[in-house]
């Protein structure tokens, strides 16, 4: 159990590492794979919100282990052809910061919703966080690349969260996960009012 420190320090590394939320600003004219792959890391609230996801998968468990992190960047990549499109979504920036609040809430919670809702919610999150990524892409040297990019960076991040998820429930850990869980919601409501 003496990777649960190990992964717990890189989380940790990581979010100082993060800025607040100003990773919807990507110096877009040379953003290409490598921009992509670094952008879910330069904002704390996509940080957070794909770490949460992960690890919250891991709580569930089942099909949810899987399906959960394979339908993030799923809606993800719809809400980025919407927001590359120029369509639209109402309230972009706060369901964003909501989502960290929302999926720390429910790590914190160890909340365990039928498949279908857990699917559903985490559709409209990533949705929202897609149209933020998509509304870069016409500014982008090379879209595709960049919007690739951002698809694994996430699921990286949803793998390093299903780790850390797994390392503590295995480690008997669960005040960890809800500590974990609280903190990334708290650190959600101070960006929903920021």
């Amino acid at each position: 159990m003496r990777r649960l420190p190990l992964l717990a320090g890189l989380a940790a590394a990581a979010l100082l590492l993060a800025p607040g939320a100003e990773a919807h600003q990507i110096g877009a004219e040379h953003a290409g794979f490598a921009a992509g792959i670094a952008h879910p890391f330069s904002g704390l609230d996509h940080l957070l919100a794909m770490l949460a996801l992960g690890i919250w998968a891991a709580l569930i468990g089942g099909r949810a282990a899987l399906a959960l992190p394979l339908a993030f960047p799923a809606a993800m990549i719809v809400g980025g052809v919407l927001g590359a499109a120029g369509v639209g979504l109402p309230f972009v920036e706060p369901g964003i910061a909501l989502s960290v609040v929302a999926l720390g809430g429910l790590v914190a919670l160890g909340a365990r919703p039928p498949l279908g809702a857990a699917l559903a919610l985490v559709a409209v999150f990533a949705a929202l966080h897609g149209h933020a990524h998509g509304t870069e892409l016409p500014e982008a040297a090379s879209p595709v690349a960049y919007g690739l990019g951002v698809v694994l960076a996430t699921l990286a991040l949803h793998a390093m969260g299903f780790g850390l998820g797994r390392l503590a429930m295995a480690a008997r850990q669960p005040a960890f996960l809800k500590a974990g869980g609280l903190g990334v919601s708290l650190a959600g409501v101070v960006l929903l009012l920021g």
